[in-house]
């Protein structure tokens, strides 16, 4: 069954639409924007998906107006910003490197962002802002660390996530560290900013990551044909007049900061950015990068994954750093099988 079309706009311009992955990504769509309205409406004050709905046009009284706009939309935004942020991420990473494996969680951004959070929680006692500004510049230098380690004449898919495993190794023994050198309180504090959690997320988390993707995703989207293309090969590219090193170099920057942002938001929250890319090149069957697919599962899978921390568990609420670690550790091992019976491991 054919899944692509050409359509001619009204200019003469032919442009060819890939049907399914057209309907993944709105059905996409759709399940993040529903799942946010019940996300609002799920608490020890429940309210009807058409009061929120409705409360969200500013149609609704006094109360359901604070308690959807001030205290529930901020947490639900910030779920979708950072999920998005970091299913594109991953998308990124996991192309550039040719590896489903070769995502943040496993190229040890994640830890070092995780890194310069501790760094100001144990050695400053630094406010939630400075813990934020830490996360962000920890997973720059990690990001830096790692292209430097693994450029020879270019950089490689195995090469990176290589260096990335090993990075990540070095960075992790760090982490323990600090947490040896922290009194009591920090170190309760640190083990709770690690587990990754919406609690308590309000506009302030809202603005810096909201202004962040409205740079990012257009800068990605715009250069996606050439990332297309570099799947081909390095050769294969330039022959085509791509500049190979300097659209890696962008992407790889842009991944960095999306990764970095997110973690500086809501904590180093695992396996979102493996899961999602990988889920969305299967639901659209699309060999390409799927970006604004793999953008999309992720802010799907995040909101969704934090209705079930606080739904699933009645009155234990777990924070949602923990439900995606369970089901993506499975998803990760479902996927090493794979491709150990497919020879590519």
């Amino acid at each position: 069954m054919k899944t692509n079309r050409v359509v001619r706009t009204p200019g003469g311009l032919s442009v060819r639409l890939d049907v399914r992955a057209a309907a993944v990504t709105l059905l996409l769509l759709a399940v993040a924007l529903t799942a946010s309205v019940v996300l609002i409406g799920t608490g020890d004050f429940p309210i009807p998906a058409a009061d929120v709905i409705r409360t969200l046009a500013g149609e609704g009284d006094a109360g359901q107006e604070f308690i959807v706009n001030e205290l529930r939309l901020p947490r639900v935004l910030v779920g979708l910003l950072v999920g998005a942020s970091l299913g594109l991420g991953g998308a990124l990473f996991q192309t550039i490197s040719r590896n489903p494996l070769g995502s943040p969680d496993i190229l040890g951004l994640g830890q070092g962002a995780t890194a310069g959070a501790l760094t100001v929680i144990v050695l400053f006692s630094g406010s939630a802002g400075q813990v934020a500004l830490g996360a962000l510049a920890g997973g720059l230098v990690t990001g830096f660390a790692i292209y430097v380690l693994a450029w020879k004449r270019g950089v490689h898919g195995y090469r990176l996530v290589l260096v990335g495993i090993g990075v990540s190794a070095v960075v992790t023994a760090v982490n323990g560290y600090l947490l040896t050198r922290s009194d009591i309180v920090d170190a309760a504090r640190a083990v709770v900013w690690m587990t990754g959690s919406l609690d308590g997320r309000d506009w302030d988390q809202v603005w810096p990551l909201l202004a962040l993707c409205t740079v990012l995703v257009p800068l990605v989207l715009t250069n996606s044909r050439g990332l297309k293309l570099m799947e081909m090969g390095d050769d294969v590219s330039y022959a085509l007049g791509v500049r190979v090193e300097r659209v890696r170099l962008l992407l790889l920057l842009s991944a960095v900061l999306l990764t970095a942002s997110a973690t500086a938001a809501a904590g180093p929250v695992a396996f979102v950015a493996l899961t999602a890319p990988q889920l969305a090149r299967r639901l659209t069957r699309s060999p390409g990068p799927n970006l604004v697919a793999s953008l999309l599962m992720g802010a799907a899978l995040l909101v969704s994954a934090d209705w079930i921390s606080q739904r699933a568990f009645g009155a234990e609420q777990l924070p949602v750093g923990v439900v995606t670690g369970v089901l993506g550790g499975v998803y990760l091992l479902w996927l090493l099988v794979t491709e150990r019976k497919a020879g590519r491991i």
